[in-house]
């Protein structure tokens, strides 16, 4: 029997980074018997989805680069110093084989400290257009996966991971917990609205605009607001909460989701066969509507830039899309034909591998 492997995973501050992490993570863990733990910060959004996932969470102090404040520069090289030595004893802590990262504030301070040790690292990147920490980690002889191709990073394009089981509700249990949970109702086709782990104001603006036009169309709206934004207006057949934690129940009452498009909200809309109306984050170099552009080419996703959303173009989308079952059909058909596979499992077995094939020379 082998011995069991350690692996420390490393991405976080948002969901963004940390959801797919977890997913290989879940994988290593439960289908290869590895002991899996995460680096990540007290600040980020890890602190409460680490341990729900039964993971053991490993801080260190994150290192952002103060673009807008160039002033707080000349620090970074000592911030940075001080989190690699926290990771280094983290990694000596957790006895890490390997680390996986995939990129974020975490993940250069892992990358670093990964190398001083002498450990083995993988790097996946999942937006259209990789990030520095993960450009660093390839260039420190991290093996390199992509989500995409031409992400600026060199690296094999694998696509994202996501959670097992992710959209899979063949009894329909999801939905009747998700339907009682929420009070909703079956009868009613679902409008899924999420801003993302902080919550959006713009697509809050504009849903509190349309809500009463899209609750009289027969339809019920399940609003995630964000966290750090004040409740709405409580009102019949909406129902919104600051966070959604039971992800699956939401992908398995919803018909449509309205959303940014981070690479891991597209990647799980997709492998759950839920149709989108993405409006991507009008900030970055436009990777958001990157990674919804294959999507909205294959007729499985539309398309509202930001500086465009307002109650009546959100209305319109819903429209075309809910008011038209053979539309609505045909989306959920694109994103059936546009998967790419179980990543998480793919990957994990790759990072196993590996692995165990370095311990063996």
């Amino acid at each position: 029997m082998s011995e069991q492997l350690s692996i420390v995973v490393a991405g976080g501050g948002t969901a963004g980074h940390i959801e797919p992490a977890l997913a290989v993570g879940e994988v290593l863990r439960d289908e290869f018997g590895a002991d899996v733990s995460a680096l990540g910060t007290e600040k980020g959004l890890e602190t409460a989805i680490v341990p729900s996932r039964g993971f053991t969470l490993r801080l260190i102090d994150p290192v952002p680069i103060p673009r807008k404040k160039p002033w707080l520069l000349p620090a970074v090289p000592f911030k940075l110093a001080a989190s690699v030595s926290q990771a280094r004893a983290a990694l000596r802590e957790a006895g890490a084989n390997a680390v996986f990262g995939t990129g974020g504030y975490v993940a250069a301070s892992a990358y670093l400290a990964a190398t001083s040790l002498r450990i083995p690292f993988f790097v996946l990147e999942t937006n259209a257009l990789a990030g520095m920490a993960n450009k660093l980690g390839v260039r420190l002889g991290g093996a390199g996966f992509n989500a995409v191709a031409n992400s600026g990073m060199p690296g094999e394009v694998v696509g994202i991971p996501v959670r097992p089981g992710v959209g899979s509700d063949p009894e329909g249990t999801k939905a009747d917990h998700g339907y009682k949970m929420w009070n909703l109702d079956p009868q009613r086709p679902t409008v899924l609205v999420t801003g993302g782990s902080q919550g959006a104001a713009s697509i809050n603006a504009a849903l509190a605009g349309a809500v009463e036009q899209i609750t009289a169309r027969g339809w019920q709206v399940l609003h995630a607001y964000g966290r750090k934004n004040d409740a709405p207006q409580a009102r019949e057949h909406y129902t919104a909460v600051p966070y959604i934690d039971e992800m699956d129940a939401a992908y398995a009452v919803a018909d449509v989701v309205v959303c940014r498009s981070g690479a891991m909200t597209v990647a799980e809309n997709s492998a759950a066969g839920l149709p989108a109306i993405y409006i991507p984050l009008p900030h970055g170099n436009g990777e958001q509507g990157l990674n919804s552009a294959h999507l909205v080419d294959l007729g499985a996703a539309l398309r509202i830039d930001d500086s465009e959303l307002t109650p009546e173009t959100l209305l319109d989308a819903l429209d075309s899309v809910l008011g038209d079952p053979e539309r609505l059909a045909a989306m959920r058909t694109a994103l059936n034909n546009s998967g790419a596979g179980d990543v998480a499992r793919a990957l994990a077995t790759r990072i196993v591998r590996a692995t165990r094939s370095r311990r063996t020379r």
